[in-house]
């Protein structure tokens, strides 16, 4: 892609959405009067009620690990959301604008789709976890590969050494995925493939593709989710090499071309908020950079001659919740009904699904200590329960042992029965949007609204997404954000229980996960096998061919089909990519 020039857009998402939101006069749901007297009788009240010390401190922000620090009052009334119109705000669950939830029934027509995530050692060894997980209720499969895997190096490339199956699955080649599947219903179960980048998508997918041809399986068939996000790749990541953003957005793009026309169930990108979070940004900013990479999607799409709500139906999200519990609930109301707004006002959407803000959600891994590992059971029970109030579509429970190690089976039972618990045991899925009408929660709502839409605005001052990822302006707001959140820590501004907080004296014994000894020999065996019976001469044509797509502009991903069944493997298309797109420096940061 050639170089852009950085200029502000005409109209910014936020005076879009403003322009066409009340074209007519808003229909409050409180009488004025009533209004006017509960402002007398609260403001004696609280003149005459409230200890001055509470006066003076109406408004306190809590303090939580990757929280907003948006401060609150001590207490709501109709006063904080006394324009509040119904209609406009609220509206009915399945309906304009979607902030009850996307669907009308929501949980009582369909659950939460329960999807643990995981990942280790060689395919046989997941394999096993995840058809433990499916016997034991699971009803998705999130499935994570290791670091050489998501580097996009095989298991003999020295960069590999001793990491091969830690934190995930080892995959170099069509066989090893084929052997991660076995005696797995892909055509019955959803799989979200956690591809991470745009390049690893474009490489891991297309293997998946070709194991569902051997299976007999029609692409049409398959439904599940791959990440496919920038900005896990340019900005999360920490590698040693980067392709320019402007190629990654490039693959990024062609991905959802080619899955979207030929894998019509399949959700071709969810936009990562998650990890962003995790690596250190507030959930505003979380959402404010996967919106505003979801648009710069969809202006490309268009470009491409795409229609957006072909393009819009299939989109998906990623979020992180953590502890300030009540925000969490209000900011996965506040992008469902911006969402809406986004698609409805600035993208002129037609198709009321393509208007959804479709998400998947884990509970915080950050928020997870060492110290009394048994109390993470709590902090991630918390945090599903707001991602439920939130009205999400799937749900990844961390569990305890985490701060440790990849979790254990046993911990990972525990956290899948957690979710069942809740939906089982809690009556909490017999409502839709049990909090809603609260004036705390509609309140937060509007401003967490708000606050996303700044953001926004910011990093469209900024030249719009990409732009502001390859200038490193989101870098630098990253790590700035990174740094006073630690420091907080630190000092104990902000308090965690056992951490920094009644710091525990007691010394942790607990039996965590051992990884399988022999996954990595296991592997470079069964690799150097793999290549010793492929041909050669089908591999070279292969990748010669991807190489010319990469350079002439075509979309790569029939090429990287082609390698797959060739034969190729992950490292080896990585080469082909490095070679074609050059190699990125990040911009330095201060």
């Amino acid at each position: 892609m050639s170089d852009e020039i950085k200029c502000t857009p005409a109209k910014t998402t936020r005076e879009i959405i403003r322009e066409n939101m009340f074209p007519e006069e808003q229909e409050p749901l409180f009488n004025s009067g009533n209004l006017t007297k509960l402002r007398t009788k609260f403001e004696q009240w609280k003149n005459n009620m409230v200890r001055p010390g509470d006066r003076e401190n109406w408004r306190e922000a809590p303090r939580t690990v990757l929280g907003s620090d948006h401060p609150r009052e001590l207490v709501y009334t109709p006063l904080n959301i006394e324009n509040f119109d119904y209609q406009k705000y609220l509206g009915n669950p399945g309906q304009e604008p979607f902030t009850r939830g996307i669907h009308s029934n929501m949980y009582r027509g369909r659950t939460f789709t329960q999807r643990q995530l995981v990942g280790f050692g060689a395919p046989e060894d997941t394999n096993a976890r995840i058809r433990f997980l499916l016997e034991h209720g699971a009803t998705g499969i999130n499935l994570l590969f290791d670091m050489p895997t998501i580097q996009m190096y095989d298991c003999d490339d020295p960069m590999s050494r001793g990491s091969v199956g830690s934190c995930g699955v080892s995959v170099n080649h069509v066989n090893d995925c084929e052997l991660l599947f076995q005696e797995i219903d892909i055509a019955r179960e959803t799989v979200s493939i956690v591809t991470h980048y745009p390049s690893n998508t474009a490489i891991l997918f297309p293997m998946y593709l070709v194991l569902a041809e051997r299976k007999g399986i029609p692409w049409e068939q398959l439904k599940g989710s791959v990440q496919n996000d920038v900005t896990l790749e340019e900005l999360v990541r920490n590698a040693a090499e980067y392709l320019p953003p402007r190629d990654c957005f490039r693959i990024e793009c062609d991905n959802i071309e080619f899955i979207r026309n030929n894998v019509p169930r399949w959700n071709f990108i969810t936009l990562n908020g998650y990890n962003l979070r995790e690596f250190g940004t507030s959930g505003i900013t979380e959402m404010a950079v996967a919106f505003s990479h979801a648009m710069a999607i969809l202006d490309e799409m268009i470009r491409r001659g795409h229609d957006v709500d072909w393009v819009g139906e299939r989109l998906a999200f990623f979020w992180s919740v953590g502890m300030d519990f009540f925000e969490e609930v209000s900011r996965l109301r506040a992008a469902r009904r911006l969402w809406y707004k986004i698609m409805k006002y600035k993208y002129n959407a037609k198709n009321p699904r393509s208007m959804w803000m479709r998400c998947h959600v884990q509970t915080s891994g950050i928020s997870l200590v060492r110290e009394e590992p048994l109390n993470n059971i709590v902090r991630s029970a918390y945090e599903a329960l707001a991602a439920i109030l939130g009205g999400v579509q799937s749900l990844h429970v961390d569990s305890f042992d985490e701060a440790f190690a990849v979790p254990s089976e046993e911990a990972s039972l525990l956290s899948l029965r957690t979710q069942q618990i809740m939906e089982h045991e809690t009556g909490i899925t017999k409502v839709v949007d049990p909090l809603g009408g609260s004036y705390y929660v509609e309140s937060l709502t509007n401003q967490m609204e708000e606050m996303i839409l700044e953001e926004i605005t910011d990093i469209e001052e900024q030249g719009g997404y990409v732009e502001a990822v390859n200038s490193g302006y989101l870098l630098k707001k990253i790590y700035n954000y990174f740094y006073s959140e630690q420091k907080k820590i630190e000092q104990g501004d902000i308090e965690i229980v056992a951490h920094n907080w009644q710091k525990s004296t007691r010394s942790e014994d607990i039996e965590s996960f051992r990884y399988p000894a022999e996954a990595e020999q296991k592997q470079l065996s069964r690799l150097q096998k793999f290549k010793s019976e492929r041909d050669p001469h089908e591999v070279e044509l292969a990748l010669k061919a991807l190489k010319d797509a990469c350079q002439n502009g075509a979309n790569i991903v029939p090429y990287t089909l082609n390698c797959a069944r060739a034969g190729c493997t992950v490292g080896e298309q990585w080469k082909v990519f490095k070679e074609s797109f050059g190699l990125w420096r990040r911009p330095g940061l201060f």
